[in-house]
């Protein structure tokens, strides 16, 4: 495998129920959104809140694939200078990048994480983001008992979507790719499960439909409760 993380495809996963889910944490669980209002507490517009999760997701994608990536905080504090033109102090920078520990859920979220203890699935919360900030955020919000454990991909300095990141989720899971679902809102933490030989789903709430130039999912619905429907829906 390529140090940048670029690798060929794996076989597509057959339609069958997981063993276990890889669930993506920053907007798929929980609202960054919310962040538009320390925007406008540190006298920024609230639109700007949308570039810089966009600008921060870009950044870290870009260092992973040449090589030298930071550390999400790092990458979002750097982001968020860019974002705001260099005008923030360093308290107003804290102020916005502290507001990640305080995400309220995605009112779905719940009904999915009951709906998969229900049925004995583990689950694993996903993500680039720094682990005790996702950690002290999913407790915060009340969910972090549905889950099994918390991975970040931090641990192997990289931002997702490289082939790499999942398979090491696996790993860390001790579960089968191909009885592996990841859930996320985003299109291209789908395209990278599916084409890492995972089984995809993708709940469309955020991108709306699912666009031509990603790897088909395997599940897609627009709630998460009803993405964890479909998922338990498949063949066993």
């Amino acid at each position: 495998m390529a140090e940048s993380g670029v690798s060929t495809d794996r076989v597509r996963a057959v339609d069958r129920r997981p063993r276990a889910v890889l669930l993506d944490v920053f907007e798929t669980v929980l609202r960054v959104d919310a962040l538009r209002e320390r925007f406008v507490d540190v006298g920024r517009p609230e639109h700007e809140c949308d570039l810089f999760f966009a600008r921060t997701l870009r950044d870290g994608m870009a260092l992973t694939l040449a090589g030298g990536v930071r550390p999400f905080g790092e990458v979002a504090r750097a982001a968020l200078r860019t974002t705001t033109g260099h005008t923030l102090s360093e308290p107003a920078l804290d102020h916005v990048i502290e507001g990640f520990r305080e995400l309220p859920p995605h009112e779905d979220a719940e009904p999915a994480l009951m709906a998969l203890a229900r049925a004995r699935i583990p689950v694993y919360a996903f993500t680039h983001g720094t682990a005790a900030v996702a950690r002290e955020a999913l407790d915060g919000a009340g969910l972090r008992t549905y889950m099994r454990g918390l991975l970040s991909t931090e641990e192997i300095h990289s931002f997702k979507p490289p082939g790499r990141v999942y398979t090491w989720a696996c790993q860390r899971a001790d579960t089968p790719v191909d009885r592996t679902a990841l859930i996320s809102v985003h299109s291209w933490d789908v395209h990278g499960a599916v084409r890492a030989g995972l089984v995809g789903a993708m709940a469309t709430r955020l991108e709306g439909r699912v666009p031509d130039t990603v790897a088909r999912p395997h599940v897609v619905a627009e709630r998460l409760d009803d993405v964890v429907k479909h998922l338990l829906d498949l063949p066993a």
